[in-house]
This record gives C-alpha cells, sequence and structure tokens, in this order.
C-alpha cells in the first residue's frame, strides 16, 4: 500500500506475461519485497515490452547477451528459463555464450557457460549440443576475413595484417579467431551475432569506441537505428538507465 493508502497491485498485462515466461511459478519477492516487484514488474514486463513490436524470440536473445555483459548471472540463470519458453533454443544459448568470450574473456563468461549446462541438464537436453562450427586451423583466417568483409565492408579485407608492432598480432586474433571462430558458426546468422555483441558492449560499459564500430556494423547489414533503439529499451530493465542512454548516444554516433 503506497502513502496515499492505494493498494498496489501487479497490472494483468505484466500478470499476463510472467505466467508466459514462469507458468505456474510465483516470484519469492512477492512475499519479500512486495512495493518492488509491483514496480519492476509493471515496469519490466509491462511498461517496456508494450513500447514496442520487437519480436520476442528477439528480445530474449538480447536480454540474455546483456546479462553477460553486466555479468548478471543470477538473473540470466532465471531468464535461461524465460527465453526457453518464448522459443530460445539451447543452441542459442550456447552460441551466445561461446561469442562472449570474444568480448568479454573466459574469466568473466565462465559461470554463464556452466548455467545453460545445468539449465540443459535440468531440462534432460543431451550434451553436448549438436557442434555449429564451420572452419578449420587451415581455413578460419579465411573465413574470418569474409566474415569481417560481409559485416564491415571491403575495407576490412587486411585488417589482420594492420597495426603496428605493438597490436598487429591481435588485429590478426580478431580475425582468426572472434570471427574466424565464432562469427562464422552456425546456430546465429550475422544480423543476431552483431545484435548481441552491441549488446555485449553496452552492458558492460566502457567500450564506446568498440560499441559506435558495432553500431556502425549493425546498421550497415540491416540492424538499423530503430532496431537498435528497440534493442536498447527492451534491455534497460536490467542494465539501468546510464548504461542504456550511453548505448543510446553511441548509435546516435554511429549515424553521424
Amino acid at each position: 500500500m503506497d502513502k496515499g493508502g492505494m493498494i498496489m497491485v501487479i497490472s494483468e498485462n505484466a500478470q499476463k506475461y510472467h505466467e508466459r515466461m514462469f507458468p505456474g511459478y510465483e516470484s519469492k519477492l512477492l512475499k519479500t519485497d512486495p512495493e518492488f516487484i509491483v514496480l519492476f514488474d509493471n515496469f519490466a514486463f509491462d511498461e517496456v515490452v508494450n513500447q514496442c513490436d520487437l519480436d520476442e524470440h528477439t528480445r530474449f536473445i538480447a536480454i540474455l547477451a546483456t546479462l553477460i555483459g553486466c555479468q548478471g548471472i543470477d538473473e540470466f540463470k532465471v531468464m535461461l528459463n524465460a527465453s526457453y519458453n518464448f522459443g530460445v533454443t539451447p543452441i542459442e544459448m550456447k552460441e551466445i555464450v561461446y561469442q562472449a568470450v570474444a568480448y568479454l574473456g573466459m574469466g568473466r563468461v565462465f559461470p554463464f557457460l556452466h548455467a545453460v549446462n545445468d539449465f540443459c541438464i535440468d531440462h534432460h537436453i543431451a550434451l553436448p549440443l549438436t557442434g555449429q562450427s564451420t572452419t578449420n586451423p587451415i581455413n578460419r583466417l579465411e573465413k574470418g576475413i569474409q566474415a569481417q568483409v560481409d559485416i564491415f565492408g571491403e575495407n576490412m579485407k587486411n585488417f589482420y595484417q594492420s597495426g603496428d608492432k605493438d597490436s598487429q598480432h591481435i588485429n590478426y586474433w580478431l580475425t582468426d579467431n572472434c570471427f574466424g571462430d565464432y562469427y562464422t558458426r552456425n546456430g546465429l546468422d550475422y544480423n543476431q551475432r552483431e545484435m548481441i555483441t552491441f549488446c555485449f558492449l553496452a552492458a558492460q560499459g566502457g567500450c564506446e569506441a568498440q560499441l559506435i564500430s558495432h553500431a556502425s556494423a549493425n546498421i550497415r547489414i540491416g540492424n538499423d537505428k530503430d532496431f537498435l533503439i528497440q534493442v536498447i529499451s527492451q534491455c534497460l530493465p536490467f542494465i539501468g538507465y546510464p548504461r542504456s542512454l550511453n548505448a543510446l548516444h553511441c548509435v546516435k554516433e554511429a549515424i553521424e
């Protein structure tokens, strides 16, 4: 009950959406933090989800990537179940986690990999999942070059050879490892992979130069400004206003 004596309740829309995410489950926070959960659920699962027409499958892929980016492991575990109920497949979950290693490092991604494995075990999904690799040690550089060209343009054709003596080897790794090993995998297409990279960078913060670059890449391959703004908006409840506004600024920078 608020100070004015009015009863605070979870809206009908939020209740229905929560039931679609977690059929038959009632949050423990309803008992321990009822005012907060009413505020959050009404915002995140009514006001926000009804703000745009982003499809649910894309929305939950973006949320999972965002939660990895901001290191929200507990919420990630919860949202794996919701994502599954909205059609995100175990292979897609794994691909999101695998690609995150290139942008956050294994040190931060390790618990998320185990979370997906635990999810699969709990849902009687046999591990390992069907392999999604399309490259080998011989062609991964070539395939990585092509992925960079497809996403960023012809100017990336010789990127792996660029840089001074201190950075050239890292640029080479970006091509053969980040793009050759991960972007070439099945399970997610280029548009989905660029979107989750955008989410990784936006959620972790401090990567503005890379975020602007990947906002440009997203736009170049068809994830336009309006789409990116929808993604930011749907992820805002999970990363907060500062990083969401920063991501929005980077999108604007990318189109100027």
